[in-house]
């Protein structure tokens, strides 16, 4: 391998990491982004209380919960044409935060959250005349679409020692409306009215606005699968961090992590036991075949394997069982043959199926021969006999779309008529036609028309 080529597999690997994230919006028909670091949270902005002698682009006073904010039209801010929003329609809009100052800002609509790699940002070029040069830090190309990035700082902040560039100006015509503002009556509807604690609209824009966070950090996606838990975790999650005094907004992987962590299924990482164990086994499809076939996608390091077999030794004791057991993450899947478990870990009544040494205990031979643990791709998985069960939980919500259609379809074609389908906790398939739903709670199961 050349010297080149190398060092250009080298600048490859450094463009892919993330580094830099940003909320992008439009503005006259133009894609923009602010760095994430600057952004507190997004907003639908109604009932501005006007304050006179103010700028063209300050549209008002706002109270955000309590606190009494400016708002800037950039719109007017930048001279880009708009055209004026409905009456009782809210503007789509973004808190920004400075030190210990908030400052609302309107735009045309609100994006997504896009992740980048810093290098990936280019100095910005005189051929964006729409907005002075001065007031961009950078453009990115990303997924097809080039986005300008704003340098709210140099915007909204003394930048200027003179006082008198327009930076500075800006900034004091900002803060006189904030001073006027004690004076004038607040009329214009809070953020948190209502029953829920969470303003309808602000809680939709919300919900894509996370969705992005989860899907940028955790490759989580937000589809007819998992919508239903999605839109009332968002509720909770609006609540929970409102009461908390913290922001909702989704600015790294553990707050992704945070708001996904109701969502993995039961006993995910340990052996299955109780009821959830028990209501498995009673819907398990009877059939006269001496041999009972059982994919088990995305297993990881096979407590989910073990459970399943165990399962199926007590409910068919006479049946020859196969498992095939796959996870794309090398490292668990490697280990899985020889998990080694502590007493505690063991559910009741599973004792015949162990054998006790040096280090713990593990399944005795005849259960770990019905297993066969390989390291693969769902999406790419190799030729499967027809299953009684599929055993696929919490792997659809995290892969594309298109691919949770594609891999609905393989079980579609591999499982038996009659087989049983089981899927996250918090997943459902839509398809009446094909898939019948069990009811079997805890477990969220699906027989194969």
């Amino acid at each position: 391998m050349t010297d080149t080529v190398v060092q250009s597999e080298i600048e490859q690997v450094e463009q892919d990491v993330v580094d830099f994230k940003m909320v992008t919006f439009s503005l006259g028909g133009k894609d923009y982004g602010i760095d994430i670091m600057r952004v507190k949270e997004i907003a639908k902005f109604i009932e501005f209380t006007y304050v006179p002698n103010t700028a063209h682009y300050v549209r008002g006073v706002y109270n955000l919960r309590g606190d009494i904010i400016s708002v800037v039209d950039l719109r007017a801010f930048f001279n880009i044409p708009a055209e004026k929003t409905e009456e009782g329609r809210p503007d789509n809009g973004l808190i920004l935060r400075f030190e210990s100052n908030l400052l609302g800002v309107i735009v045309d609509s609100i994006d997504k959250v896009v992740g980048i790699s810093s290098k990936r940002v280019q100095p910005p070029h005189p051929i964006f005349g729409d907005i002075n040069i001065k007031y961009i830090s950078g453009v990115a190309d990303y997924d097809g679409n080039l986005y300008i990035i704003l340098d709210v700082d140099r915007i909204f902040r003394r930048d200027d020692e003179s006082g008198k560039g327009p930076d500075t100006m800006a900034r004091r015509r900002v803060e006189r409306a904030e001073v006027t503002a004690s004076d004038v009556p607040v009329t214009q509807r809070e953020q948190t009215d209502g029953s829920d604690g969470i303003e309808g609209s602000v809680e939709e824009t919300a919900l894509t606005f996370i969705a992005d966070g989860v899907q940028t950090f955790s490759d989580f996606y937000l589809t007819s699968i998992n919508h239903r838990w999605f839109t009332g975790r968002v509720k909770e999650w609006l609540n929970r961090r409102l009461e908390q005094g913290k922001e909702y907004q989704l600015q790294e992987k553990a707050d992704a992590d945070a708001f996904l962590s109701p969502f993995l299924s039961r006993f995910t990482g340990t052996l299955w036991r109780d009821q959830y164990a028990e209501q498995f086994g009673r819907n398990l499809p009877a059939t006269e075949s001496t041999m009972y076939n059982v994919w088990n996608p995305g297993c990881g390091s096979g407590q989910e394997s073990y459970s399943i077999a165990a399962i199926l030794k007590r409910r068919f004791p006479n049946r020859q069982i196969k498992i095939w057991a796959g996870d794309k993450d090398l490292l668990p899947i490697s280990s899985a043959p020889n998990l080694v478990f502590h007493e505690a870990e063991i559910p009741d009544g599973w004792e015949d199926f162990m054998v006790k040494g040096k280090n713990g205990l593990t399944f005795h031979s005849e259960i770990k021969e019905m297993i066969l643990f390989e390291f693969s791709d769902i999406l790419s998985v190799s030729a499967l006999p027809k299953m009684d069960i599929i055993v696929a939980r919490d792997i659809l919500s995290f892969q594309r779309k298109e691919d949770q259609e594609r891999i609905i379809e393989r079980f579609d074609e591999v499982l038996k008529p009659g087989g049983i389908l089981v899927v996250g906790d918090n997943e459902e398939i839509s398809d009446s036609k094909t898939w019948k739903p069990v009811e079997a709670h805890p477990v969220k199961m699906y027989i194969h028309r």
